[in-house]
């Protein structure tokens, strides 16, 4: 499981690391989108920057795959991105789904390797005030 890991964690590093670096900087041209939902969503994340601040997210937890350290706080942001990126092929891109699952399926096993710093927010209880 730890060379599991290890392989998660740097594909992740790299996945995030060029698409996050491309979401910021463009330098893989996309095809031209025919009117549709999909090309009106994808015009409105970039218009309001949230796609941007999406690819800052990426290279940040990418760097941090990357250099081995502060592992938890990468999942922990990341995991909200690849939930979009999953809701967003299944409703509006179904066919292009295939790097959203190979990045989440890497994720979960980096989180599970990483289990023990989350133990705390399966607890169904909090701990007692008193």
């Amino acid at each position: 499981m730890k060379i599991a890991a290890l392989i998660s964690r740097i594909l992740l590093g790299l996945m995030f690391l060029v698409f996050g670096l491309n979401g910021i900087l463009h330098f893989f041209k996309a095809p031209p989108m025919p009117p549709s939902l999909m090309k009106d969503t994808v015009t409105a994340l970039e218009a309001s920057h949230i796609s941007t601040a999406a690819s800052v997210v990426q290279v940040l937890c990418a760097v941090l795959f990357l250099i081995g350290r502060f592992i938890p706080l990468a999942l922990t942001l990341l995991g909200p991105v690849l939930v979009n990126i999953l809701i967003f092929h299944i409703f509006l891109a179904p066919a292009t789904i295939w790097p959203g699952v190979v990045a989440t399926a890497l994720w979960f096993i980096l989180f599970y390797r990483e289990r023990d710093a989350f133990a705390g927010i399966f607890r169904a209880k909090p701990y007692s005030a008193g």
